[in-house]
């Protein structure tokens, strides 16, 4: 009966320690985001609570209290399957506002066993007051009043409603003056805000602008069109307006003395990192690695980054990958991001330097030229692995018996001779008639297949770069329209002012300065060496861009509907 018991008692624990196992394996995560990271005070904001799991424990929200103000909670449960697999998770949704201003830390949220990681947020002053009692007004804003070509101006509008409306339609702003290119600076957010103790609804859209030239740009007001409705009533269709704004571009200033051929990159950060597909210093010789250079700028779109030429490896052939190219949104705009790969392969076993790898770029809040910088590294290569020849294996002479001698009796040499002459007449033949079924006639020598595009544009832009150096018009025009024919096959450009428009700056304003010279009565003072630096990074401007480009966006609602 004891031994029973012990039994027992032994599947009872083991059991126990099978369910603690299980559970320790199955810890749900828990992750928390918020769908803006700089707020004003009186504005609301979103806060999101997601678990790997549909468990019933509900979340302990009243770590919020001290710092933040809860308005509506809603949870979503989802249950999804993958190859088969089910996946559970559970949301909730809960809307904040700050009780105070500066950088707000929300804690983490507890779950059950687990809890989120801390976000900050930035919580600013309120910046925006109702015009007397309106219902309904609209608003806008541009982050700088003094902008640099190619540099990031943020323009932020948004509409605010006390009452419902009904028939809505928004019409971005028009710009004009100065060539700019115009990108959406994220998704279009809607959040509340209590302005003077009443609560309104917006809606915010913020657009980044890039002028492509100095001067002036002009930005007319943004339009919200809607009709009211107020004590159960429709009124008739109203429009309102914000305000007008006005930027002065500035022209791109001169390179730093230490790096004279800088690509002009305005930013507000830029970074750069390195990964590697494995440890550079377990690579042998023959064997291929890669890497991938990763450059991250602030303030910036994606193609508007500057190439940079592979690194020239002592020891290694560098074959360069297609670059990637992407974005991200981030509180202060658009953060441009493009990765570039290569393949690497060592030639010989020893130490191997991988230069550094620098760019220069314009901090646009400094107003200065800075560095960013990847460092060189020393890579060991092992030598590759040869295989060893066997030795030679010595002849060992015995002397010779008689047994032996009469078997090993060698054939005279009579019939060595007559075998040798059947050889040489078959191998006649044989030669006789491959050339008589080839038609006695040498086949033609095989053309070489032509060499890649990209090789015969880098010619061509080798020699435009030569030619403009030199202050050679003609050999210079010759040279970028034989580029475009490449570039753009089914539409060819017929003279360097085509290549122009479809060009970013400050290519296209050195092209059309070149066109413009041909044509003037001062045309052979010309100097090409600004174009032949140029020359060095062409952006090709696709035709998204130059339809955004030439046009205004379109509204988001078309009026009437």
């Amino acid at each position: 009966m004891v031994m029973l018991n012990g039994k027992v008692i032994r599947k009872i624990l083991l059991g126990l320690c099978a369910l603690l196992a299980f559970a320790a394996g199955a810890r749900a995560e828990v992750t928390a985001r918020v769908d803006r990271p700089s707020v004003d005070l009186n504005e609301s904001f979103v806060l999101e609570i997601m678990v790997d799991s549909n468990i019933d424990i509900e979340p302990d929200l009243s770590v919020l209290d001290e710092k933040f103000y809860r308005g509506q909670l809603s949870q979503l449960s989802n249950t999804s399957i993958i190859n088969g697999q089910i996946r559970r998770s559970r949301t909730w949704t809960i809307t904040l506002m700050a009780k105070s201003t500066g950088k707000q830390v929300i804690p983490a949220v507890i779950v059950g066993n687990d809890k989120s990681e801390p976000i900050t947020i930035m919580i600013n002053e309120p910046t925006n007051a109702p015009p007397g009692e309106a219902d309904v007004f609209i608003t806008s804003e541009v982050d700088q009043a003094e902008a640099y070509v190619q540099s990031q101006i943020l323009y932020r509008f948004k509409v605010y409603r006390a009452v419902a409306t009904r028939q809505e339609g928004r019409r971005d702003p028009v710009i004009s003056g100065a060539e700019v290119l115009i990108e959406r600076a994220g998704d279009e957010r809607s959040y509340e805000a209590i302005l003077n103790g009443r609560a309104y609804n917006v809606i915010e859209r913020v657009l980044a602008i890039y002028p492509q030239a100095s001067g002036e740009i002009s930005i007319s007001p943004a339009r919200f069109e809607a009709r009211v409705l107020r004590d159960g009533r429709i009124t008739g269709r109203k429009v309102f307006e914000s305000d007008a704004h006005t930027v002065t571009v500035l022209p791109i200033p001169a390179a730093p003395a230490d790096y004279p051929d800088a690509v002009w990159l305005p930013a507000r950060d830029v970074q750069l990192s390195e990964e590697w597909s494995r440890e550079p210093n377990e690579v042998k010789a023959g064997e291929p690695v890669t890497r991938k250079v990763t450059i991250s700028a602030l303030g910036q779109i994606e193609t508007q980054i500057p190439a940079f030429d592979p690194p020239t490896i002592d020891g290694m052939n560098v074959y360069p990958d297609k670059p990637d190219l992407s974005r991200i949104f981030e509180a202060e705009g658009i953060r441009g991001i493009r990765r570039d790969q290569y393949a690497m392969i060592g030639v010989r076993g020893g130490l191997v330097e991988v230069p550094e790898l620098v760019i220069p770029w314009w901090d646009i809040e400094a107003g200065e030229w800075r560095v960013a910088t990847l460092p060189a590294r020393t890579i060991d290569i092992e030598a590759m692995d040869l295989p060893v020849a066997p030795p030679p294996v010595a002849a060992v002479v015995d002397a010779p018996d008689e047994a032996a001698e009469k078997e090993t009796k060698p054939a005279p040499d009579g019939f060595w001779k007559r075998v040798a002459q059947l050889l040489a007449g078959v191998w006649l033949l044989t030669l006789f008639a491959w050339w008589w079924s080839t038609g006695g006639q040498k086949k033609a020598p095989k053309e070489p297949a032509p060499p890649p595009v990209y090789k015969q544009q880098a010619k061509f832009v080798k020699a435009a770069r030569k030619a403009a150096a030199a202050g050679d018009k003609a050999g210079v025009r010759a040279a970028l329209i034989d580029w475009g024919r490449l570039q753009w096959p089914d539409d060819a450009p017929r003279n360097i002012g085509d290549i122009a428009k479809r060009v970013s700056a400050p290519l296209s304003d050195e092209l059309r300065a070149l066109s413009a010279s041909s044509y003037s009565n001062g045309g052979d003072e010309w100097d090409g060496s600004s174009l032949a630096k140029n020359l060095r990074s062409i952006s090709v401007l696709s035709e998204d861009v130059e339809a955004t480009t030439a046009s205004p966006l379109p509204p988001l609602m078309p009026p009437g509907t």
